[in-house]
């Protein structure tokens, strides 16, 4: 309800872009720094405190050797996890 509230205004309206803009930041932040093996913390806080700004910064990270983001990819394909059949 304060939601709705908050964005019958166009001040409250901005404010509830922004908001969204820093949740995106932050998940976005941690999926990326956990992919990439750094764990979920830092990126979170990363994108907690820089928002949107976080999600370039986690793209030119590199990562680490075993990580997730260098054996399955970005997105984490599950057919690469599948030993081959046959």
């Amino acid at each position: 309800m304060a939601l709705i509230i908050a964005a019958s205004g166009t001040i409250g309206a901005k404010a509830l872009y922004l908001f969204v803009a820093w949740l995106i930041g932050a998940a976005t932040g941690s999926y990326l720094s956990g992919r990439k093996g750094y764990g979920d913390k830092p990126g979170l806080a990363t994108g907690m405190i820089l928002s949107v700004i976080a999600i370039p910064i986690w793209l030119l990270v590199p990562a680490r050797e075993n990580s997730d983001w260098k054996i399955k990819g970005p997105w984490g394909d599950s057919r690469k996890d599948a030993s081959p059949s046959g």
